[in-house]
């Protein structure tokens, strides 16, 4: 559909009424003419208005030199924030399984799994946090916040490890004690202060996820001519530095857990995420904000039962006067510009469909804006895409805790350097490193000339390489494992599978590791400007929650996939061990990999469909111009 500017009510289009009811020529219309402007209800959603997306100061105040606020400096001071908050994420991830198993005396499915669902949890409610700032306390308190709830998670932790009070007893718990599960279990007292320290720092991590990289972002000027090009390099650099903090955990911290113990490394982590803390609060002077549109979730219900109470009005019918909006340049949302009509899903277009019994003061749960019944529709057209993410998150789940656990089998010698099994995730973190640095320099300029796109590709069609790069990773992890268990069998190591084969290097998980990297580069950072450029203007910390979310339940899926697999191929009662045995070499984790190379083949050709059917948005700039992205997705 064509996007048409609204007219003000002196140039007000035809309605219905006066066309003498000629239900036909209304039919063969679009229902995008039809805006019916009034000034009654400017207030109605929350308390006036800053015009579209107007930066403001902390005081939300219209800031009056933009050039001394915002900006790449500004971005800098965010960056240290979300480098400090991913590698306490991924440092926990990948030290709290051996954790729960050696020092907690967990079994070691059991820890993988408690892990998958605190992980699972910080990310899917990352919707409270994007629900918060988005409704009430805006992107920078909301992170000012939960920043310091995350502090005080990481401390609890770091307690937890270093206090005998809240450890087992250690006496006469050597590795075979461990493996036969001899060893004093932890009492219920001391499981249940690490759940509520670790899911007190998952709870912080909630609140931070949804707010950084769309308060990073918020940092530059939309009505820059550049601004296109320092969102796509500010998303890039932004997961430069998650991946930075990803390496430092996978290394640093780990050396400091062999070297120092568990509690000198958790407490590497809450030291380095105060700094974090300290550095974002002395950038507050630099920073551009955006005021709290009021809360999203009203919003969405209040089109939700406005539809539903008009679902049998007819958009024929005579006491059909118009879709309601406001006049001008303004949306009754704080924080948002105008978006156009659009003909999908009209039967949300009944909540703005005015007749005349609806009066000239209609409550909002009556009557909506359009550009309230376009957010919603947003959200809805937004799901499938950060959906079919699910299934990369599941993927890498299951490679943090599989993978180390083939790495236990290896030799992970470099000459006379011996690598710690735990440090073997770091690979995928450096392949990103490695992929960031020269994408500027050689993926865009290569792709510019394929596609013609000026950034390369397009947002969706990163997400697409990077769907397609995972199978390929899957894939191979299933050909290699296969491979590795056969040469376990065939060397007398059955039975021995925390004991490294010196002939088969772990260096060949290499190539699953740097395929996955690569993956997530081009799907998660496509993905994040995609949803920051496609979410409605006031609820774009809840769009940017979407991958969040996706990620969450990619660790729910993993933890699922994992029991449903145990049940179905395990039989204790005729000693027939499951394909996730705790013996990986008499277990079948090539068969895992397969039906996830299946499931993530599937994935794909349904994410093929949702892009090629998806349409970028159209929206009313700040001067009542209109910004249309004309970018082919994926080519039919």
């Amino acid at each position: 559909m064509a996007a048409r500017e609204i007219k003000s009510p002196e140039v007000q289009a035809e309605t219905p009424a006066s066309l003498g009811g000629n239900s036909e020529s209304v039919k063969r219309k679009k229902l995008g003419i039809y805006f019916l402007e009034s000034d009654d209800r400017r207030t109605a959603l929350g308390g006036g208005y800053v015009g579209g997306t107007t930066p403001v100061n902390i005081h939300g105040k219209p800031i009056l030199d933009l050039s001394k606020t915002g900006g790449w400096i500004a971005a800098f001071f965010i960056f240290g924030n979300e480098m400090a908050e991913r590698m306490a994420y991924f440092g926990l991830s990948v030290n709290m399984v051996a954790f729960m198993f050696y020092i907690m005396h967990r079994p070691f499915s059991s820890s993988a799994n408690a892990v998958n669902n605190f992980l699972g949890i910080s990310q899917v409610s990352s919707v409270l946090g994007g629900f918060l700032a988005d409704a009430y306390l805006g992107r920078y308190w909301t992170i000012a916040i939960f920043t310091t709830i995350y502090l005080a998670g990481l401390t609890g932790i770091t307690l937890c490890a270093t206090m005998k009070i809240f450890l087992p007893n250690q006496d006469e718990c050597d590795q075979l004690s461990l493996l036969l599960g001899n060893c004093d279990p932890a009492k219920p007292f001391q499981m249940a202060y690490l759940y509520t320290v670790l899911y007190v720092t998952g709870f912080g991590a909630a609140g931070i996820r949804p707010c950084v990289s769309s308060f990073g972002a918020d940092q530059f000027d939309e009505k820059s001519r550049d601004y296109k090009t320092h969102l796509d390099r500010f998303f890039n650099f932004f997961y430069l530095s998650v991946t930075i903090g990803a390496i430092i955990a996978f290394t640093a911290v780990v050396y400091i857990q062999i070297k120092r113990g568990w509690g000198s490394a958790f407490g590497a982590l809450a030291i380095a995420m105060g700094m974090s803390n300290l550095v974002f609060f002395i950038g507050t002077p630099l920073y551009r904000h955006r005021l709290p549109g009021g809360s999203p979730l009203t919003r969405v219900a209040q089109v939700l039962v406005a539809a539903f109470r008009k679902r049998k009005a007819s958009f024929s019918s005579s006491e059909y006067v118009g879709l309601y909006e406001l006049p001008g340049k303004h949306s009754a949302v704080k924080g948002s510009r105008k978006i156009f009509h659009t003909d999908d899903f009209r039967c949300l277009d009944k909540a703005a469909l005015q007749l005349k019994e609806d009066g000239p003061s209609p409550s909002p749960w009556k009557l909506c804006t359009v550009t309230q019944v376009e957010e919603v529709k947003i959200l809805v057209k937004l799901l499938p895409i950060p959906a079919c993410t699910i299934m990369l998150s599941l993927v890498l789940t299951e490679y943090l805790t599989l993978s180390v656990q083939q790495a236990y089998t290896l030799n992970t010698h470099i000459g006379k350097l011996k690598l710690p099994v735990t440090c073997m995730p770091v690979f995928p973190g450096l392949s990103i490193f490695l992929i960031l640095s020269l994408y500027y320099s050689t993926f865009v300029p290569i792709s510019r000339r394929i596609t013609g796109h000026p950034h390369g590709a397009s947002q969706l069609q990163r997400v697409g390489i990077g769907l397609a790069v995972s199978i390929l990773s899957v894939a191979w992890a299933g050909v290699f494992e296969r491979y590795r268990r056969n040469y376990a069998i065939k060397e007398g190591y059955q039975f021995s599978f925390l004991s490294p084969m010196p002939n088969l290097s772990a260096y060949w998980l290499l190539i699953q590791y740097c395929l996955i990297g690569i993956a997530e580069v081009f799907c998660i950072v496509g993905l994040l400007e995609f949803l920051y450029e496609e979410a409605p203007d006031a609820m774009r910390s809840i769009g940017s929650a979407y991958a969040a979310v996706a990620g969450g339940l990619g660790c729910f899926g993993a933890s699922i996939l994992n029991s449903i697999i145990k049940a179905v191929t395990g039989d204790r009662h005729q000693m027939h061990q499951s394909w996730l045995s705790q013996n990986i070499n008499t277990g079948r984790f090539d068969y895992l990999y397969w039906l996830l190379t299946v499931l993530s083949v599937i994935n794909f050709c349904i994410f093929l469909y949702s892009a090629h059917r998806y349409q970028y948005r159209a929206v009313q700039g700040e001067e009542g111009t209109t910004k249309k992205v004309t970018t082919p997705i994926v080519e039919s």
